[in-house]
């Protein structure tokens, strides 16, 4: 090789290793879902518990509270018309954080769609939003306000919120003084809030009864067990899904789809999710001959424990791992009441039996106790009076903060977690 040709090589290769390294491809986004509200069908005038809501809503805004489990820099909302049979008119939205704590007032964000106000949602769909700048840590508390302009049957709907929802007159989006026409504690429409993340998704699902879903709680005080999870899980990054809906079984519909139906939807479905914490059992034991469900034979402990077996091996497929909990006491449940007849000894003697064959089941990634955590040591047929909310079937705060307080993280998540919140 001549050397003028050798001096242009090495000049060559000089000005390549000289020139600016080419820029990074941006980071990809992240879309976590951070709460959730799964939907239920709407019951008619015969149930035997009254909505909690209007069956048709018409030129009103509803405001409904929220709070986001994680933190991030920007939010989407889902809009939810599941179990609507026809097509949802969305007028407009907005969003603000009622938590940031910056002094200055909290902003109000407007919600939009392909950069619209307003949408039309199919029979049965839910609609996803653009993204919203509304940067929020966890913990945050955000309020949502929803127009609807024309007649609109409920759909989207969950009816044991353990929140105030405000219905307002008219197109009151934004107005932050607006007076209520009426203050109910049911959800509709408003299912999912995502937040943009720097992460994979990462989430633990908790699906229940009313017990997951914090009947009993304090209204409004975020106080539910997956609510005090979720403050344990924080500093981890990972979101707790609340997907407990009041009344619901494992084994049959109702109030809501048996979990074993809405298990994909509500649990398996959801990006990143990692585990599962179930906690089902009370209403398949206790409804049957109720006034609930008066004519219904009940149910056997084999038929209970191969509903168990299948959630856990269609979670395990998935690589989900799956915590089962032991179903809580509730000797003298709605006792006084016209809704009285969810306890007998024998129903009791069915619940212990489960609870013995969840003690010993090999098929699941860890148990919780939850009978032991919340029973009366002198009575361990009924709940502990001291976390007791009062109708001896439902925790208070105190009992929900005890719940969450005995599950195993590192059971939970198959490895060490760091723990606190943010």
């Amino acid at each position: 090789m001549k050397a003028l040709d050798r001096s242009l090589i090495i000049a060559s290769f000089a000005a390549v290793l000289a020139a600016p390294a080419p820029a990074a491809p941006p980071a990809s986004t992240n879309w976590q879902p951070t709460w959730i509200s799964p939907a239920q069908p709407a019951w008619g005038a015969d149930g035997v518990l009254p909505l909690g809501m209007p069956a048709w809503l018409g030129d009103v805004t509803l405001r409904q509270s929220l709070r986001s489990s994680l933190g991030g820099r920007r939010v989407r909302l889902v809009v939810s018309n599941e179990y609507g049979s026809e097509p949802l008119r969305l007028g407009a939205m907005a969003l603000r954080a009622t938590s940031a704590g910056d002094g200055a007032g909290p902003p109000v964000r407007p919600v939009r769609f392909q950069g619209r106000e307003g949408a039309l949602v199919a029979a049965g769909a839910r609609v996803l939003s653009d993204p919203v700048d509304l940067p929020v840590h966890a913990g945050d508390r955000l309020e949502v306000d929803l127009h609807l302009p024309e007649p609109t049957a409920l759909a989207g709907f969950h009816w044991d919120a353990q929140e105030h929802t405000q219905i307002l007159r008219g197109n009151a989006v934004g107005r932050p003084r607006a007076e209520p026409l009426q203050t109910v504690t049911t959800r509709a429409f408003v299912s999912e809030l995502w937040v943009e993340a720097s992460l994979a998704p990462a989430s633990v699902v908790a699906i229940g009864d009313s017990i997951t879903d914090g009947n009993g709680s304090s209204l409004g005080r975020d106080q539910r067990w997956p609510d005090h999870l979720s403050r344990r899980l924080a500093s981890s990054g990972i979101a707790v899904l609340n997907a407990g809906i009041a009344g619901n079984r494992l084994l049959r519909g109702g109030w809501g789809e048996s979990a074993l139906a809405r298990f994909e939807r509500d649990v398996l479905g959801r990006p990143g999710v990692r585990a599962v914490v179930v906690l089902l059992g009370t209403n398949d034991i206790g409804l049957p001959g109720s006034p609930f469900a008066p004519t219904e034979q009940p149910v056997s402990l084999d038929e209970l424990t191969r509903g168990f077996l299948q959630l856990a091996q269609q979670a395990h497929s998935r690589h989900v791992r799956v915590i089962v909990g032991t179903v809580p006491p509730f000797e003298h449940a709605l006792a006084g009441t016209p809704l009285e007849g969810h306890y007998s000894p024998a129903k009791d003697a069915l619940r212990r039996a489960l609870n013995d064959w969840i003690r010993g089941a090999r098929a699941f990634d860890g148990t919780v106790d939850f009978d032991a955590v919340l029973r009366d040591p002198r009575h361990p047929a009924q709940l502990d009076p001291a976390l007791d909310s009062g109708d001896h079937l439902h925790p208070g705060d105190a009992g929900y903060e005890r719940m969450a307080a005995a599950i195993d993280l590192e059971a939970l998540l198959g490895a060490p977690v760091e723990e606190g919140a943010r």
